[in-house]
This record gives C-alpha cells, sequence and structure tokens, in this order.
C-alpha cells in the first residue's frame, strides 16, 4: 500500500510540475511555415491530393474500434476507449479538412479531434493500470481541457498548452504502465504503438526530406497519416486479443 501511494503521489507530481512549467517558458506561436507541406499536387479536384487522402486509414481504425467498444465488454475503461476511436474517427474528418485548405482557421478542426483521441487514451490508461473508481469520472473533465488547449491557441496563438496536451499523456504511458501493473495481457502492443507515433513525427518533421528521397513519389506528411493510423491499430489489436491475467 506505501508503493502504491508513493507511485501515485509521484504520477501526480508529475502532471502538476509539467503543467505549471509551462507558464516558465515564453509563449509559442504558431510558425506560419507549418502550412508549407512538400506535396501540394492536386489529382482530380482534390488539392493536396495525397494528404487528403492519407485520412482513410484514421476512419477506417477509428470506425473499426468503435464498433469493437460498442459490441465489446472492455470494463470500468470502455467509455474511453470508445472516446479515443471516436477521436480517431473524427481525426480523419478534421484533418482531411484542414489539409484541403491548410492554414490556421482550419488547422483548429484538425487539433480538436486529436486532443479527444489523446485525453480518450490517457484517461483509459490510468483507469486501468491505477484501477481508482475515480478515473472514469476524469473522462469529460479531461475531453474539455483538451478542447481548451486548442480553443487557448486559437484565442492567443499560444501553443503551450496544446502542446502538453499532445504529448504529455504519450510520455506518461510508459511510466504509467512500469509503476502499476495492468490487469491485462498484451501490453507489448501498446508500446509498439507508441513506437509507430514516434515514426510518425519523424516523417513529419522530415516531410521534405522524405519527399525528396522518395523522388516525388509520397511526403513525410501523408506517410505521418499512415504510421500514425496504424499505431491506433495496434491499440486496437491490443484491446482485441488481451485477456485478464490470472493471479
Amino acid at each position: 500500500m506505501i508503493q502504491r501511494q508513493w507511485r501515485m503521489w509521484l504520477l501526480a507530481g508529475l502532471i502538476i510540475a509539467t503543467f505549471f512549467s509551462l507558464f516558465l517558458l515564453s509563449p509559442i506561436q504558431q510558425d506560419p511555415e507549418y502550412h508549407g507541406f512538400a506535396d501540394s499536387r492536386r489529382y482530380v479536384f482534390i488539392p493536396n491530393f495525397f494528404n487528403v487522402i492519407s485520412n482513410i486509414f484514421f476512419m477506417f481504425v477509428g470506425v473499426a474500434g468503435v464498433r469493437f467498444c460498442l459490441r465489446s465488454e472492455l470494463g470500468r475503461a470502455q467509455r474511453a476507449w470508445l472516446v479515443f476511436f471516436i477521436g480517431v474517427t473524427l481525426v480523419s474528418v478534421g484533418s482531411s479538412y484542414y489539409h484541403w485548405h491548410p492554414d490556421n482557421t482550419t488547422l483548429v478542426w484538425d487539433r480538436i479531434p486529436m486532443t479527444i483521441a489523446f485525453m480518450g487514451i490517457f484517461v483509459a490508461l490510468l483507469s486501468e493500470h491505477i484501477d481508482l473508481a475515480v478515473m472514469p469520472k476524469m473522462l469529460l473533465p479531461a475531453v474539455l481541457l483538451g478542447l481548451a488547449s486548442v480553443g487557448y491557441w486559437a484565442w492567443q496563438d499560444d501553443l503551450r498548452f496544446y502542446a502538453w496536451v499532445q504529448f504529455f499523456p504519450l510520455l506518461v504511458i510508459p511510466l504509467v504502465m512500469w509503476l502499476f501493473k495492468s490487469r491485462y495481457t498484451h501490453q507489448h502492443l501498446l508500446l509498439i504503438a507508441l513506437c509507430w507515433y514516434v515514426v510518425a513525427k519523424i516523417l513529419e518533421l522530415a516531410d521534405r526530406v522524405v519527399y525528396a528521397w522518395l523522388h516525388g513519389l509520397m511526403s513525410g506528411h501523408a506517410l505521418k497519416h499512415v504510421a500514425a493510423a496504424i499505431g491506433c491499430l495496434m491499440i486496437l489489436r491490443m484491446l482485441q486479443r488481451r485477456q485478464l491475467r490470472i493471479n
């Protein structure tokens, strides 16, 4: 019991410390060059064709995940997992809309569903690993917190809050898995999903480099969508395959 308490205090301290450390940083404005993607080719009537079309993979995985959550018994975290896959499904719509005409206004609709997905998986894992009755009650406040981070960026042109909502849950997941043992098997697929997300971020940063390496066949940003969708698929496969551990 004492060990469990200090682990919970460590996790809570990390959440509070990282959040308030944001106020020590200078405001981070959105780089106008962020919207200048390497591949802007138009096919048929679709501008930025591959950046738009590659979002279809989020739709496939998200819809499959929503159907699985509605038909399966996932315990206390079921609603959080459902919110995660709803967020993934909406990413396909919001991201397609943004890449059709990339600017700060459409970027809001790209980031809103991403925060929904981030908060959904964060609360789901806290609920399953820490296993406290209060955790499912965190779902709505967590989602509202994510939406507020996008609203604050759109209002103040300051990415600090949004950056914390996007990256902190993903960074803390391995810590939660280490500190609190899950009751379920196949947790390794979650780590594989995180690796795919890291690959996605690298592809995003190397958008033009990948486009040059592939001689204009595909850009890093379009492949980022594919890699991130594969990461979401790994999470779905984890839920589909896992079983309760036998003590």
